[in-house]
Formats: structure tokens, C-alpha cells, sequence
């Protein structure tokens, strides 16, 4: 019972503070585009008097109250990320693709020196007077033959045999101990190669 008696003397207490806090005017917002004017000083309403001798029935409710808008709301919010990691980026795929930047600062030189070692298929190898040679698709759906020692965007090919082409790739990550790898490309993929 004294903690009935308790709780109805607190909303007693606060419904005048409730009363006008609800009965304060909440600023229309601007138009987009405009600078708002600073908020003129309000005076708050009078509080309304609760009868003080309240016994019996339920306590006073303060009325709802309406959601207040700041005055100065900011026009839009811009991200920086200074030299921060993309949160939506895959941290699983960037470590299975072995933390190979896949997309180089800067604009990409034109033919096989722009193409990452993951951008091409092998397509096929032919023998020439001097070894093998071989047949490249990229992602740009061009084709492009290469030899031994022709350079790629991270990488450089090492060798070219009848069935495959090994290309020594440049790691590009912070994170891993080794600064280069070998990627063997076949001619023909089972699925465990890929």
C-alpha cells in the first residue's frame, strides 16, 4: 500500500513538469536550401495546478508527447574514410583471394599491363621456335598472347607448359608474411582447380 501511495505522489509531483513540457511549441522545420533562423527564446507556459489532495482512482497520465525536431539540423553527413578499410568489403574473401589489392589507386594502364592475375583465363598455349606461348582472355573479353616474362598488373609470367602457365604474383597485403606467390593457371580447369 505505501508504494502505491509512493508512486502516486511522484506522478503528482512531475505532471505539472509534464503538463508543459508537452505544451511547448515544436519549430516547423525549414525548407531544403534555406538557412534556418536561430530559435527565439521561448517562455514556458504556465503550469496548470493538480489538485493536491487526490485519493482513490487512477493516477493522473501526463498526455502524450510529440516528437521534438532539432532546430538546426545538419543538411547531410559526409564520410571520410582516411586511409580506412571498407566496412562492407568481405574480410573471408579478401584472405581467400589471398589479399591481393583488386583495385589499383589510380587509373589502370590500357592491354595486359592493366589486367590483375585474377582478371585472366588461360585459353589455350602453342609452341613456337623459342617455347611455349600463351593465349589469355581477360575480363574485358579481349585476347591477348603472352610469353614468358610479359608483365601484369601484380604480377609477372614465369613459365608457360604444354597444359598450364605459372605467373608469380605480388601480394599486396600488410597482413601477409609472404610478399609474393605462385599462381598456376591450366588450360583445362577440373573443379578442384578452380
Amino acid at each position: 500500500m505505501t508504494m502505491r501511495l509512493l508512486l502516486m505522489a511522484m506522478v503528482v509531483m512531475m505532471a505539472p513538469a509534464a503538463v508543459a513540457w508537452a505544451q511547448t511549441p515544436v519549430p516547423a522545420p525549414a525548407p531544403q536550401g534555406r538557412a534556418t533562423p536561430p530559435p527565439a527564446q521561448q517562455t514556458p507556459a504556465p503550469a496548470q495546478p493538480v489538485p493536491a489532495g487526490r485519493q482513490g482512482g487512477a493516477p493522473a497520465q501526463p498526455p502524450a508527447a510529440q516528437p521534438s525536431a532539432s532546430p538546426e539540423a545538419p543538411a547531410g553527413f559526409t564520410y571520410n574514410p582516411e586511409g580506412r578499410r571498407d566496412p562492407f568489403v568481405s574480410l573471408v574473401r579478401r584472405a581467400a583471394s589471398g589479399g591481393v589489392s583488386t583495385a589499383s589507386a589510380g587509373t589502370r594502364p590500357a592491354g595486359l599491363g592493366g589486367l590483375e592475375t585474377g582478371e585472366v583465363t588461360l585459353k589455350g598455349t602453342l609452341q613456337s621456335q623459342t617455347g611455349f606461348v600463351a593465349i589469355l582472355q581477360g575480363t574485358d573479353n579481349k585476347t591477348y598472347i603472352v610469353r614468358p616474362g610479359d608483365k601484369l598488373l601484380d604480377g609477372t609470367v614465369r613459365s608457360i607448359t604444354q597444359n598450364a602457365m605459372v605467373i608469380v604474383q605480388q601480394v599486396n597485403d600488410p597482413l601477409s608474411l609472404e610478399k609474393q606467390r605462385e599462381v598456376r593457371k591450366v588450360l583445362r580447369q577440373t573443379d578442384e582447380a578452380k
